[in-house]
């Protein structure tokens, strides 16, 4: 057995970068830092800060076009993939990226209402996982569909 899953919490570094596959499909990517702070065997305060390269499919793309902007806070989940490709002078590069299959944007209350997105297609239960944060929002599916009764 194995499992590859990735939970990060951090800020949106950059609006996020939506384009349209051939097919239509939307793919949002956009960079998500995680800080790590400590104290040293000195006493000094550390901070130490990771970037995350973060995609998204589909539904969860749309959504990010519509409500993810630079300084966001943000829940991932999701899985860790490494793609290889050649660039323009032929050198094979390298990148790791979170595919995400759970989207939870914190923050203030008015500004997203906490709503918690999920990705029925890459989701084990094909539902709505919950996350850390329970803000009272609606849980919405990558297609943007909620679960009020009216």
């Amino acid at each position: 057995m194995s499992v590859n899953k990735a939970i990060l919490v951090g800020f949106v570094g950059n609006d996020p970068e939506i384009r349209y596959l051939d097919s239509g499909t939307p793919v949002a990517n956009f960079r998500l830092a995680t800080t790590e702070n400590y104290t040293n065997k000195g006493g000094e305060k550390v901070s130490q800060t990771e970037w995350h390269n973060v995609v998204l499919w589909r539904g969860l793309a749309e959504i990010a076009e519509k409500y993810v902007k630079k300084g966001s806070q943000v829940y991932i989940e999701g899985r860790i993939k490494t793609r290889a490709w050649d660039d323009r002078d032929g050198n094979k590069r390298y990148t790791t990226e979170i595919v995400a299959d759970v989207m939870n944007l914190l923050g203030k209350r008015g500004e997203f209402g906490g709503s918690e997105m999920s990705s029925p297609g890459n989701s084990s239960n094909n539902s709505a996982q919950q996350a850390p944060d329970n803000n009272s929002g609606p849980a919405v599916d990558a297609d943007g569909a909620d679960d009020l009764p009216f």
